[in-house]
């Protein structure tokens, strides 16, 4: 098995993000890799809803982490790791966004999800890959700060402080728009369901 400065990458794999950065912060690059591995997805995926654009996304997405690699003496571990991670890919990826003008899972599971809004039982009643497709077709059609919201809302299921940690909302904005922006995923979902339900179930 693998080695790094005297500790198995297995061992490795069970730190936190805490402790993969404080071995960073000493010269581990290993602990970087591992770090990146742990969170490239998400980022990736961040990415991709603000600019729609897979290619663009990845770019966004690795810029991130060398900016991170960068950055670690300012993370002072007053909030999570991932809270201040997010920002920076959000950041990087809105700038991107502005400079090159770019138009534009299943997440029901979470308590208070889709459902919530919906009258209709037929999008219970679709196949996991059908349902996770339309939910992709329906945020792909929202606003970059609404596809930005559900994003860390159901997909990373952050709670409202941290969600206002990354986005800078002011929190009793912040309820009211995510609580739009599921009302409105939920309506297009219900505009794009009828014509298609037919051939799908």
């Amino acid at each position: 098995m693998k080695e790094t400065h005297g500790v198995t990458s297995a061992v490795k794999e069970n730190y936190s993000d805490i402790q993969l950065i404080e071995k960073i912060k000493a010269g581990d690059m290993s602990s970087f890799e591992m770090l990146v591995n742990r969170h490239k997805n998400f980022a990736f995926t961040i990415a991709d809803r603000i600019l729609q654009n897979e290619e663009d996304a990845e770019e966004v997405a690795h810029d991130a982490f060398v900016k991170l690699l960068s950055s670690l003496d300012k993370f002072k571990g007053e909030s999570k790791f991932t809270t201040w991670f997010y920002r920076i890919v959000m950041n990087m990826a809105i700038s991107r966004t502005r400079k090159k003008r770019i138009k534009t899972e299943d997440i029901d599971s979470r308590p208070g999800g889709i459902a919530e809004y919906s009258n209709f039982e037929e999008f219970g009643g679709l196949k996991a890959k059908d349902r996770t497709y339309y939910l992709n077709q329906a945020v792909g059609r929202l606003k970059d700060e609404e596809r930005l919201l559900i994003t860390l809302y159901y997909f990373d299921e952050l709670d409202m402080d941290e969600i206002q940690e990354v986005t800078k909302i002011d929190k009793g904005n912040l309820k009211v728009k995510i609580f739009r922006a599921r009302k409105k995923l939920a309506e297009i979902l219900q505009k794009m369901l009828p014509a298609e339900l037919e051939s799908i179930l």
